[in-house]
This record gives structure tokens, C-alpha cells and sequence, in this order.
């Protein structure tokens, strides 16, 4: 069914505070819109709002027809306890709850209760409507196509990160919603999950919002662009693809500060002409006093006038100011301003590996031989599961190889981001996590460096465990900034960070000076940061690209 969304008058945010209002967006049949902005902006609130799960604080959100599946698919960190892959699934494409409705309408079929049979066929309709009558057939052949080789009755939390990942990605292909809205449907994708997710939103006939910090998916998929701008408190939609907005955002910037500038400039001359002017008549009031005897009548009268056309000229430039029509300042956004601290030289040859071997449970990494020398710049790639987390623990010496072997370098200082960003410990709060691994900073200098990586006073005293990932992962790279470091390792760094800070860890890299291991999907990430070499990881082998 072809539906369409629209929202009217939209704000959203929390009962102390207003994230963005006055938003009018439509969602036609084959639109899709991103919406990006800072962490804490309003994006997943925004899209709860157009899902109907919370109520906004102004404005109005409908669909044409007014009974249209609207399917949202917000992030989720934790898996539920015994849930399967099927019922993940069920639960994600709507089946599950258009099926305990359907059954639920169906049991008061022939009771008392008013409106059962209207209440049960539409119902039934939604539940037809949702495919969840033969969702159960259809499931296979989808795990299958997205290479995860487990069947539907697996548990979800028995699934790797990767895997777990496809089975999002599953979900959204058997899906069968009228308007589709998702939140970072390319956290964890590998390349082919993500071409794979390019084609199934491209492709699609219904109207998509999604949220996304992926900037080569925006710029291949999306049609149109909403920016929650948190430093301005505005919302603005764009009209065009990302690398479009890109360039009609930094205009819009660009003039608006041209705009206040302009403004400035002259408030600034019309106040200090004012002054002179004030200036001027204060004196000429002072020397008409002091020069005019009493019985020079005319000209003491002549200088009074005199004097009065000044304080004249005070008024006339005093109005020009207040008819001046007010500039607001652009708000500067707040950035990740960081560092990557360098550590003493390690020795010319930091790790290696000689047909090291590693066998974990059914899965086989190498032989592999590869070496890693100061200075070298390396990024790897490889699909999910393919080893390129296993091929870092062998060379960072987390674990034995099975066979051959692995050796660190003299002087070689560790920094890292996994991707379960396990650096702190997760059982103390932030600020005494964050001091026990940097026992030279005092507190105050630990909270004042936290601080300027956006987590604050909530945060530091919140234990590591409970802070989301995106705020997890702002500690990490803090604690990059603390320690010295001449092995930088980064897995995934860009999952749960926003597009300025992407940004400003790009810059953060273009200045470091040591080695660097960098796993990514991130495609824009890889092009633009230097590398001197790239590494194909798949099947457990590791082969030159």
C-alpha cells in the first residue's frame, strides 16, 4: 500500500527542554530523508515521534490512509534473554504484536463486547498486511542470502556482533511496513551488508526516514536532508542528496555569519559616532558656560543652539541603532577538539606475525605472515567473521597463536578502541574508572578532559556499564588523549559517533605521527585517511589489497 507521512508544526524534546520545533516534513511513496545532526540533538526522539510511540510537544503527525503500517526500527544494544532469531525478527517487522492482536480480537468473536467483529477484521487485515502468515517460510532463504549460517531457532544472544547485524538487516528485508524508519540501520554492516542495505532502501517504493552517521550511505541513498543544528537550536530540511547539503549548509553558514558581521560592523560605527556626538555636545555645553559673560545674551543663545543641534544629531543616531534590524550570532557548534598523544619512538619493527596460526572452536585464522614497522599506516577490511578482530589480538599479543608465531616490539605503546569498547573497567563510574587507568591525572584534570569530550558531571559519576555506546566511545578516544601512544589500534572507531566528531577524529589521525591498524566500514573514513597500506582479511586469510 502506498502511504504517505506528514508532520506539521513538529517539536519534540524532553518537558525541560525543547529539542526542535516548527519541523514540516512529507514523506511521499520513494522518498527517503535523513536526519543527522550532534549526538542529543533529537533525531531518535524525532523519529519516535513519527512513529507514534511518544507524543510531541507541538504539532501534528498523520498518514494517508490513516491506517498505514508504520514501521519503526529503533537501535538495540542489548538482546533479549531466549529470544530466537525468528522471534527477533517477528518482533522487528511488526508480526509478533499484528499476531497477539489478531488472536486477541479473535477470542471475543461471538461475546458481548461492542465492535468485536470490526475489532477482529481489522485486525486480521493488519496482521495480513504485516506478512506475518507466512513469515516463518520466508525467513531461511533471507538468512541464507545475507551468508548467516544459523538457523532461525538460534538465540540471538548467542550471535556475534556481526551476525547479530545481519539479523537486523534480515528483519528490515522481510519487512512489509507502509513507511519505513530507521535508526542506524549500518551499525556493525560489513561492505556487502551495506550494499546489500543501499539496494533494499534504494529500491524501495515506500517512504523512508532514516538516521544515519554512515556518510557514503547517506550520500548514495538519500533524496532529502532534515538537520537538527543543536548549537543554533533550529531545524531545516534540505532539499537534494547529502554531498548537496553538504555544500548549501556551508553557504547557509557562510552567509549567515557574513550577514552578522555586516550587521556588527555597522552597529559598531553608528554607536562609536553616537559617542563622539554625545562627546561634542557635553563640550559644547561646557565651553558655552565658560566663554559667555552674563550680558552677552546672544551669544551665549547662539552657542545654546549650537549645543542643541548636537544633542539633536545624539537622537538621530541613537534611532538609527534601534531601527536597526537585529542579527542574531551564529552559534558556534560545539567539537571534539582532541589529540592522539605521542608516545617515545618503539623499536623500527612494532609487530609480527610468521605463519601464526589460531584455532577458535570450528573457525581457522592463517597461516598468516605479516609485519607492522613504526610509522606504518594500515587500514583492513573483510567481511563480519572473516578474523580481522582475531588477526588484532595476535599481533597486539592478546593471545598465543595455535601454531607459528607473534612477537611485540621493544617500547611499543598500546592505545585502543575495540568494538566493545572495553578499555575502562565497567563496574567503577567513569571518573574512577578513568583514573584508575591514567593513575597521573588528578581528579580534576580527569573531569575537566571528560568534560571536553561532551560527558559530563551524569555521565563521570555513571558507571562505565550503563553509558551508551556513543558516550562509551567519547571515553575511549579521551583516553587516547591521556596516554602516550605510538601503536594506535582502532575497531570500528566511527560506530555511535556523530558526524562532527567523525570528523574531527579524521583530523585527530591526519596528525599522528605513529603506527596505526585501522578496521573499518566506513568507506569516506578510509578515503580519507591516509594509509600506506590496505589488508584484505577473509576466511582467516590476510592478503594485500
Amino acid at each position: 500500500m502506498s502511504a504517505t507521512l506528514v508532520a506539521r508544526g513538529l517539536a519534540g524534546g524532553h518537558a525541560h527542554r525543547t529539542l526542535f520545533e516548527g519541523l514540516d516534513l512529507t514523506v511521499a511513496p520513494g522518498d527517503v530523508v535523513g536526519v543527522v545532526g550532534a549526538n542529543g540533538a533529537g533525531k531518535s526522539t524525532l523519529l519516535r515521534l513519527l512513529a507514534g510511540v511518544d507524543e510531541p510537544l507541538a504539532g501534528t503527525v498523520a498518514t494517508a490512509p490513516v491506517d498505514a503500517f508504520v514501521g519503526w526500527l529503533p537501535q538495540e544494544h542489548e538482546r533479549i534473554e531466549g529470544e530466537t532469531v525468528l522471534g527477533y525478527i517477528a518482533r522487528r517487522t511488526g508480526c509478533a504484536t499484528a499476531t497477539e492482536e489478531m488472536e486477541r480480537t479473535a477470542s471475543l468473536l461471538g461475546s458481548d463486547v461492542p465492535g468485536a467483529d470490526d475489532a477482529y477484521a481489522s485486525a486480521f487485515d493488519h496482521w495480513m498486511a504485516s506478512g506475518a502468515p507466512d513469515l516463518e517460510d520466508r525467513v531461511p532463504a533471507v538468512l541464507a542470502e545475507l551468508g548467516l549460517d544459523v538457523g532461525a531457532d538460534a538465540l540471538m544472544t548467542s550471535l556475534s556482533g556481526g551476525q547479530a547485524a545481519r539479523a537486523a538487516l534480515a528483519a528490515l528485508l522481510l519487512s512489509r511496513f507502509d513507511v519505513v524508519l530507521l535508526d542506524e540501520p549500518t551499525n556493525d554492516l560489513d561492505l556487502a551488508g551495506l550494499e546489500r542495505l543501499e539496494s533494499f532502501v534504494t529500491g524501495l517504493r515506500q517512504g523512508v526516514v532514516l538516521v544515519s552517521h554512515d556518510r557514503e550511505f547517506l550520500a548514495r541513498c538519500v533524496t532529502r536532508i532534515v538537520e537538527l543544528d543543536l548549537a543554533q537550536n533550529k531545524v531545516a530540511v534540505y532539499d537534494g542528496g547529502y554531498d548537496a547539503f553538504l555544500e548549501e549548509r556551508a553557504i547557509a553558514r557562510r552567509h549567515a555569519r557574513e550577514a552578522y558581521d555586516e550587521f556588527a560592523d555597522k552597529k559598531a560605527d553608528l554607536v562609536a559616532r553616537a559617542r563622539v556626538q554625545r562627546e561634542w555636545s557635553s563640550q559644547g555645553v561646557r565651553n558655552a558656560m565658560k566663554k559667555s559673560p552674563d550680558n552677552d545674551k546672544i551669544r551665549r543663545k547662539a552657542q545654546g543652539e549650537s549645543s542643541e543641534k548636537q544633542a539633536q544629531k545624539v537622537r538621530q543616531m541613537e534611532s538609527r541603532i534601534a531601527r536597526l534590524e537585529e542579527v542574531e550570532e551564529p552559534r558556534k557548534e560545539w567539537e571534539l577538539q582532541f589529540s592522539i598523544a605521542a608516545a617515545p619512538r618503539s623499536s623500527s619493527v612494532v609487530a609480527t606475525l610468521n605463519e601464526a596460526t589460531l584455532e577458535l572452536g570450528g573457525f581457522t585464522f592463517g597461516p598468516a605472515s605479516v609485519q607492522v614497522n613504526a610509522g606504518d599506516r594500515i587500514g583492513i577490511t573483510g567481511p563480519n567473521g572473516a578474523g580481522k578482530s582475531t588477526l588484532l589480538r595476535l599481533l597486539l599479543g592478546r593471545v598465543a597463536p595455535t601454531s607459528g608465531s607473534a612477537s611485540l616490539g621493544a617500547s611499543v605503546a598500546i592505545g585502543e578502541i575495540d568494538q566493545a569498547r572495553t578499555g575502562l573497567d565497567e563496574a567503577l563510574p567513569l571518573g574512577d574508572a578513568f583514573e584508575k587507568a591514567v593513575p597521573s591525572m588528578a581528579s580534576g584534570e580527569v573531569r575537566t578532559l571528560l568534560a571536553k569530550f561532551g560527558l559530563k558531571a551524569a555521565q563521570v559519576a555513571s558507571p562505565v556499564a550503563a553509558l551508551s555506546p556513543g558516550e562509551r566511545t567519547r571515553a575511549a578516544l579521551a583516553l587516547l588523549q591521556a596516554r602516550g601512544v605510538n601503536l594506535l589500534v582502532l575497531d570500528e572507531p566511527t560506530n555511535h559517533l556523530d558526524l562532527p566528531a567523525i570528523e574531527q577524529l579524521e583530523q585527530a589521525l591526519d596528525s599522528y605521527a605513529g603506527a596505526l591498524l585501522l578496521v573499518t566500514h566506513d568507506r569516506r573514513l578510509l578515503d580519507n585517511v591516509a594509509l600506506d597500506e590496505r589488508w584484505s582479511v577473509e576466511a582467516g586469510r590476510v592478503a594485500p589489497l
